[in-house]
């Protein structure tokens, strides 16, 4: 199975934590100080800019129901990634999040809410033209409630995905997938 042939007809769906920035293996990221893009992230999206026609974030974010992420520490660190990143000729059309602490949310990955809301905000998403990016699971079965073609990276799972029946792709990172295109 090869990738489908993009063009800017397509949707770019992409996890947060553990696909643009390293993730902290022992609770969240709560300041800009501690948001570290993955190497070549910027140059990835770069890339996809040029590729697709949308690239949305889709990112829980129980951290802040939890009172450990401070709303407005979330809205710095995704000012400051949309930033950075437009610097180096990317673009993120828009971030969507849940800080819902129940998994049953129909915003919390793997349930579609986010997807369906990016949908409501773009009317022209079409679904079976999308792509979600993730390092977990949920973000497979995310893109499958949706109806996407689904890319795992191997970043924070490295023994994970490549026969599981919910991934169609898997990469090490999101450079090595914009470098696939």
């Amino acid at each position: 199975m090869s990738l489908p042939k993009i063009d800017k007809d397509w949707t770019l769906f992409l996890d947060r934590d553990g696909v643009i920035n390293v993730e902290n293996p022992l609770g969240y990221i709560n300041t800009w100080d501690e948001f570290i893009f993955y190497e070549g992230v910027k140059e990835a999206i770069k890339i996809f800019a040029g590729r697709f026609k949308y690239i949305f974030v889709v990112s829980n974010q129980r951290g802040v129901a939890k009172g450990i992420t401070r709303p407005g520490d979330l809205s710095t660190i995704h000012h400051n990634m949309t930033v950075e990143i437009k610097k180096n000729g990317g673009r993120i059309d828009k971030i969507y999040f849940c800080t819902d602490m129940e998994s049953s949310s129909p915003n919390r990955k793997p349930n579609p809410g986010m997807g369906l809301q990016a949908k409501k905000d773009f009317q022209n998403i079409d679904f079976s033209k999308a792509i979600m990016v993730g390092n977990n699971i949920s973000d497979m079965e995310f893109g499958r409630n949706l109806g996407c073609t689904t890319i795992f990276l191997t970043t924070t799972n490295p023994g994970t995905g490549h026969d599981d029946p919910r991934v169609d792709f898997v990469y090490n990172s999101l450079l090595d997938f914009a470098k696939a295109l």
